[in-house]
């Protein structure tokens, strides 16, 4: 009979943080019942990131279902060399989240869940800054909207009728003059 550890693992490994252990009360005829609900940030550090919130009486149960999600909503995020392609903003409830591409060497400007899903995601060069509410569940999912709205340079030009090189950023455009 052979052992399960002689077949590599054909699961990826994932950069798993979590952002939030939050305490929630639902109110009952008898007082209040509590849970705990866990969000969880899984990425490849390759372009691909996903959210889950899981919610359960004890906080191990609530972290496996959120990992869980989160493995299963993975989405793929443009991304121009280490940084984005260009600035974005993302609206979720009262949060808004800023994100602008950054130079190579900037490194990750940000805080919080928006620096656990940047990094999660890959992202090692960018500028963010979150406005409004700064509800931790709010800001990651304005993040998140921000990164859905990210195209591609070539997609943009395309779009654009222009060249690629008038769309990138403009340390890149600095090089190619030279």
């Amino acid at each position: 009979m052979m052992d399960m550890m002689e077949y590599p693992s054909i699961e990826t490994q994932y950069d798993e943080r979590v952002i939030e252990i939050a305490r929630v009360a639902k109110v009952v005829k008898g007082g209040r019942r509590f849970q705990f609900r866990v969000t969880v940030v899984a990425g490849d550090n390759k372009g691909h990131v996903g959210l889950g919130v899981g919610k359960a009486n004890a906080v191990p149960d609530a972290m496996r279902k959120a990992t869980e999600r989160a493995r299963k909503n993975m989405r793929k995020i443009s991304m121009f060399v280490t940084t984005i392609p260009h600035e974005v903003i993302g609206k979720v409830g009262g949060s808004k989240v800023l994100l602008k591409p950054a130079s190579p060497g900037t490194g990750v400007i940000a805080a919080g869940g928006v620096r656990a899903v940047l990094e999660a995601a890959g992202i090692r060069d960018i500028l963010t800054k979150s406005l409004g509410s700064s509800n931790v569940l709010n800001v990651v999912q304005a993040t998140f909207e921000a990164l859905d709205q990210l195209k591609f340079p070539e997609e943009e030009a395309a779009h654009r009728g222009k060249a690629v090189e008038e769309i990138l950023p403009f340390w890149e455009r600095r090089k190619k003059h030279d």
